[in-house]
C-alpha cells in the first residue's frame, strides 16, 4: 500500500521536472553555475570542500571513453524502465556543464563499487570506493523529512517497522521472526509474497505519521541503505539500526552509534535491552534526538546542496574528461 502523501509530492516532482527539462535551455544554467559558486562565503566554500572530499574520492585522472556525454543525456521514453526519479535527479546536475563532457552513471541500488568512475546513489562504506562518485539521486524517496513532530515523550514506549517485503533483507527477517509478537516491538511486514515463509505474521500498513507515534522506528538495511533513516533522524523518534554496510548523499558512513541513531547487534540479542534502557532514561534518547536533528540540518539548505553537487560533479569531469 502507498502513503497517498508521498504520491502527491511525487506528482508535484514529475511536473516541476518534465516542465524545467522541456522549456529551460541547457545554456542558461551553464551561464548560472559561476554565479551559485561565486555565492559562497569562505566558510561555507570550507563546507563545500569537506563533503566533496567526501562523495568524490577520485585522487588521479582517470580517463573514461566510454559513458555518454551531457548533450545526448535524454529522457529515455522508450525504455520500459525509466529510473525516472534517478534521472531527473542526475540532469538537475549535469544540465550546468557542457554538452561534451562525458559520464558513467549507475542508476538504482549499488552495493558494489564500479570498475570505473561513475555517478551513483549508493555505495559500500569503506576506503576503497573511490569509483562510486555519490550524488544525491532519487531524493524523492530518500530526502522527504518530517517537519513537525509530537515530543518524544508523548510517543508508545516501543519500536515500531514495516515493510512491504522482508525477503530482500536477511536481518529484516530475522527481526519480524524475533519480535514479531514480543510486547515491546509492532514489526512486521504488510503483505506476503507467493514465495515467502507463510509463517510469518502480516500486519496492517502503518503511514510515517502513524510510525511517529512510537518512540523507537526500526532501520534495517535491504538492497542498500535503509530508506527511512533520513525521515526518522529528522523526527522525534529514534531510529534503531544494526551496524550501517552502506552510504547515500546522507553519508551514512559518519553516523555515531548511539549518538545518532541506536545501534543495535546484528542478531539483535541486545534489542530489548537497549529499548528498556533509553525507556528508562528519556533523557539519553532525547539527547540522541538532538544531535540528529543538527546532522540532518546539513542537508536542508538548498544552495549549499546545489553547491555541493556540482562541486562534485565538476571535480568528476575534471578527473575524467581528460
Amino acid at each position: 500500500m502507498k502513503d497517498p502523501y508521498f504520491d502527491l509530492l511525487k506528482i508535484g516532482y514529475l511536473v516541476k521536472h518534465f516542465a524545467d527539462y522541456g522549456l529551460v535551455p541547457r545554456w542558461f544554467y551553464r551561464l548560472r553555475r559561476s554565479s551559485i559558486m561565486r555565492s559562497l562565503t569562505p566558510t561555507e566554500q570550507q563546507k563545500v570542500e569537506e563533503r566533496v572530499a567526501y562523495y568524490n574520492r577520485l585522487k588521479n585522472l582517470s580517463p573514461t571513453d566510454d559513458g555518454q556525454t551531457v548533450g545526448h543525456f535524454r529522457f529515455p521514453f522508450r525504455k520500459k524502465r525509466r529510473y525516472t526519479t534517478y534521472f531527473f535527479d542526475l540532469y538537475d546536475v549535469v544540465k550546468y556543464f557542457d554538452k561534451q563532457e562525458r559520464f558513467r552513471f549507475i542508476p538504482g541500488d549499488v552495493t558494489k563499487v564500479p570498475e570505473a568512475p561513475a555517478f551513483v546513489k549508493s555505495r559500500p562504506i569503506g576506503q576503497d570506493n573511490e569509483n562510486a562518485v555519490l550524488l544525491k539521486l532519487n531524493r524523492l524517496r530518500h530526502f522527504t523529512l518530517i517537519k513537525g513532530d509530537k515530543p518524544f515523550r508523548q510517543k508508545k514506549d516501543m519500536l515500531v517497522g514495516r515493510t512491504a517485503w522482508a525477503n530482500s533483507s536477511e536481518q529484516r527477517k530475522r527481526l519480524y521472526e524475533l519480535y514479531g509478537n514480543h510486547p515491546l516491538c509492532n514489526v512486521g511486514k504488510t503483505r506476503r509474497e507467493d514465495d515467502a515463509d507463510p509463517s510469518y505474521t502480516v500486519k496492517d500498513y502503518l503511514s510515517r505519521r502513524r510510525q511517529l507515534d512510537y518512540k523507537f522506528i526500526a532501520s534495517i538495511e535491504g538492497n542498500d541503505v535503509a530508506t527511512n533513516l533520513k525521515w526518522i533522524m529528522s523526527s522525534n523518534s529514534v531510529a534503531v539500526s544494526p551496524p550501517l554496510k552502506f552510504e547515500t548523499w546522507f553519508m551514512e558512513g559518519t553516523l555515531i552509534p548511539d549518538y545518532h541513531y541506536i545501534e543495535v547487534k546484528p542478531d539483535f540479542s541486545d534489542l530489548i535491552d537497549k529499548l528498556e534502557y533509553y525507556i528508562a532514561h528519556p533523557e539519553e534518547a532525547e539527547a540522541i534526538i538532538r544531535h540528529a536533528h543538527d546532522y540532518v540540518t546539513q542537508f536542508t539548505n538548498r544552495r549549499m546542496e546545489r553547491a555541493v553537487q556540482l562541486s562534485v560533479a565538476s571535480k568528476y569531469f575534471r578527473l575524467t574528461n581528460v
